[in-house]
Parts: C-alpha cells; sequence; structure tokens
C-alpha cells in the first residue's frame, strides 16, 4: 500500500538494543527540553538526509511537481499529481547555509506543490550519492512518464561533477514479481547503500529489495498483512532501513488504513533476506529509524495520533529514544510537524527533516536531547 501523505550506521550497543523487544513499554518524557534549531529551511518536501564524505549534510527534496500535462492519479487521495523537474538535493555547510546541489529531478505534485513524490531517500556508497526516486502506484501509470524519459521509482545515481542518471527500475521489481501477493502498488521509500549492493524499502509494495552491482533487483523480505486485535488488518509499508552492525537490516513502518496508533513496528531481517523479526514495537507510523554514538534507538513518527483525521486531529510528529532497558523517552520538540527523515551527526546531534509534506516551509532541525 502506498503510504497516503508520503509522499546509519549501527554501533554494536545499537544492535544490542533493538534485540529488546519492547512488548510491554513504559514511556516517559524528557524532563529537560531540547535544545532545538532551525539549519535550513525554504525546502520542497524534504524526506530522507544523509551526511556525505565531505561531513556536509544532504537532503533529498521531492519538489513541487509541475504543471505538465504528464499527471497520475494518488492511490491513496486521488488528487491528479503532475510532473515537474522540481526535485533536488540540498547541501547544508551550517545553520542557514545551503543550497541546491543537484537539481532538476523528476517530481509529482498535486496543485499547489505540497505532497510531492520524488526524490525521497539518499545514502553514500561505491563513491557516489545515490538518490531514491519515489512513486506511489501501479508501475503501469508510469508508461507516459518513461516514454518521455522520466523514469520515476528509480535509483539515480550522482557522479563528482554533479552530474546524474537513472540506473536502476526499483519499481519495475513490483510489476514482475508482486512479493505480497496483493495489488500491484509501488512506493520505494528507504534506501541504505552498501559495499557490493543497495538495499530498498518499496512502501507500497510492503517488501525489502536488494539491488545488486550489475542491477539486478531482487527480493530479501516481506512483510505481511497483520490483523489487529480489533480485528483490522493492516498492510506494513516498510519506510525506513538501516543496516546493524551484525549485517542484518532493521525496517520501519508506515503501516497502512486506517493507521492505527501503536500498531508500527521495527523487525530485523537476515542480511541475506528472509522472514522478518520484531524487534521494538508500539510506535504510529515510523517514518526512519536512526541510533546514536552511546547505543540508544531513535524512531522518527510521521504522525503521532494517526495521519488519517479523525483519527489524527493533529499534524504532529515524534521522536522517541529507546533507552538501553527497552523502555521508550519521547524527546518533546514542539514545532515537529509531519517530519519525514532522522540521522544522526558527527556531533552527536540528531537531524530531522520537518515540514516534510509541504513545499517552501520544508526545514532541517538539529536536535540536541
Amino acid at each position: 500500500m502506498s503510504p497516503t501523505f508520503l509522499c546509519l550506521r549501527l554501533s554494536a550497543g545499537a544492535v544490542v538494543l533493538l534485540l529488546v523487544v519492547t512488548t510491554d513499554r513504559a514511556t516517559t518524557v524528557n524532563a529537560q527540553a531540547p535544545s532545538v534549531l532551525v539549519v535550513a529551511s525554504g525546502l520542497d518536501n524534504p524526506r530522507g538526509l544523509a551526511f556525505g564524505t565531505d561531513g556536509a549534510l544532504y537532503v533529498a527534496e521531492a519538489g513541487r511537481g509541475g504543471t505538465s500535462t504528464l499527471c497520475a492519479i494518488d492511490p491513496g487521495t486521488g488528487a491528479n499529481r503532475c510532473y515537474g523537474p522540481t526535485g533536488a538535493i540540498t547541501r547544508i555547510t551550517g545553520q542557514g547555509v545551503h543550497q541546491r546541489v543537484i537539481t532538476d529531478l523528476p517530481s509529482i505534485a498535486p496543485v499547489g506543490g505540497d505532497f510531492a513524490t520524488g526524490p525521497v531517500d539518499i545514502d553514500f556508497g561505491m563513491g557516489r550519492a545515490w538518490v531514491l526516486i519515489g512513486f506511489a502506484g501501479n508501475p503501469a501509470v508510469r508508461a507516459p512518464f518513461e516514454a518521455a524519459g522520466i523514469r520515476l521509482g528509480s535509483l539515480v545515481r550522482v557522479l563528482p561533477t554533479g552530474q546524474w542518471d537513472y540506473v536502476v527500475d526499483v519499481s519495475a521489481h513490483e510489476a514482475a514479481t508482486n512479493p505480497d501477493g496483493l495489488a500491484i502498488d509501488t512506493n520505494p521509500y528507504g534506501l541504505r547503500v552498501l559495499a557490493d549492493r543497495a538495499v530498498v524499502a518499496d512502501a507500497g509494495a510492503n517488501a525489502l529489495f536488494q539491488i545488486s552491482l550489475n542491477g539486478v533487483v531482487s527480493t530479501l523480505a516481506v512483510f505481511p498483512n497483520r490483523t489487529l486485535p480489533s480485528g483490522v488488518v493492516i498492510q506494513s509499508v516498510p519506510t525506513a532501513v538501516t543496516q546493524g552492525a551484525d549485517g542484518n537490516f532493521y525496517v520501519g513502518e508506515l503501516t497502512g488504513a486506517p493507521f492505527p496508533r501503536g500498531a508500527a513496528r521495527v523487525y530485523r531481517v537476515p542480511f541475506g533476506g528472509g522472514t522478518p523479526v520484531v524487534v521494538a514495537e508500539g510506535f504510529t507510523n515510523i517514518i526512519d529509524i536512526a541510533f546514536g554514538p552511546d547505543g540508544a534507538g531513535y524512531v522518527l513518527e510521521h504522525d503521532v495520533d494517526g495521519i488519517i483525521p479523525p483519527l489524527g486531529p493533529s499534524n504532529d510528529g515524534r521522536l522517541i529514544r529507546i533507552n538501553p532497558n527497552g523502555t521508550q523517552t519521547v524527546i518533546g520538540t514542539p514545532g515537529m510537524i509531519k517530519p519525514g527523515g532522522v540521522t544522526v551527526g558527527p556531533d552527536g546531534a540528531l537531524y530531522v527533516t520537518n515540514r516534510s509534506i509541504f513545499a517552501g516551509s520544508g526545514e532541517v532541525l538539529r536536535i540536541v536531547p
């Protein structure tokens, strides 16, 4: 299922932490308010972010779409999303010091530019920057875009010169294999680049894919439907992936409609693929995960009370620390609205994309708990 509104490297201690299954969690709130600083603003639908080898912070902006006649219906909202080359990668080198260094990436969005789909994540490896382009929908709908040379649902390679090219059609794997056996639906959303392959969480396919060095896409894991105690059946909708020091992968899920509170989980997937195992739970609409140098885990919730009104009356996001004993501490961050990604900086601070579904008002926050 495509998310309706969607558009690190782990220490050994973090891996141990994730092995604690928090089925009976105790949640507290930070006694002291964290330091929150806006380091970048004026962004268009900012999503995933990562530090480059140069020490700068790079942010994937999904753009604001455009006025092209190339359009596709959002399967979640029914909104018509039209194309424009407005996706970008922004480089941040200090508070308020940032510029778009990669431009003209594909983007589709409804009129007004909010809720765009385009560049959704970025990572570095093999001497390159890699950018994941989302889509949200049946891959067959992309035919008119492809005829125009626009490849949504793809992995992009960025060369040191700043030039970029499409290298792998990720969404085609859903069309060819449909690993969860449900409706054909794709939305590549989370990216992790290793020395010998890339790993992608496809939120629409409910699966974890890997891309080999020669560009072959295969399935590492499938996240099946789940029946809640209420009898409601939900899809997983995996949105985030990272690799642990143990070599295994850790995946966070948004969950599907009706996006119930407390139903989202973090899973461990074996390095070579296989059955996902729940390692932490009790979250709402996970959009990203990260780990600090002290081994603490951080789970970023896109919307703390669910993303569909009236279950979700607010747009507030939430950042939660998973303590070594498995308890959870909410990091109070007033003004965190629909966040889209989190990473830990070399300075130990947390960096979060804020207002991630809005054009022109997106931000990056620096948070010191």
